[in-house]
């Protein structure tokens, strides 16, 4: 693809658009109401139309303007961080919120090389 420019912004732009797209789809099953009385799907959608909005134009700019390369996947840091907000999540009512954030916190923190 060698008509995009910044691929960091093209790439991030168009995943902009994909949650706009997917809160646009969600905020569909609610009712809209107006701007005076808005009703459940009111944000949603409008936060939806907003996102293509803006990553249309982030998207574009990735087109027109050179930029960084997309940065090699990391995922050691990823998956010990997820494990351990499931883990959070599991424990948090056995050994209450304070201990299970301060295990969160380190457990988190091992993602980091400067652990």
């Amino acid at each position: 693809m060698h008509f995009i420019k910044g691929p960091k912004d093209f790439w991030a732009g168009l995943l902009f658009v994909a949650l706009g797209i997917f809160a646009i789809t969600v905020g569909s099953n609610y009712t809209l109401g107006t701007a005076a009385r808005m009703g459940p799907g009111y944000f949603p959608r409008i936060l939806g139309v907003l996102l293509i909005f803006l990553g249309m134009i982030i998207a574009l700019q990735g087109l027109r303007i050179p930029g960084e390369a997309v940065p090699k996947w990391h995922w050691r840091p990823t998956l010990v961080v997820l494990g351990t907000v499931v883990i959070f999540g599991i424990v948090v009512d056995k050994i209450g919120m304070a201990i299970g954030t301060v295990l969160l916190i380190v457990g988190a923190s091992a993602a980091s090389h400067e652990f």
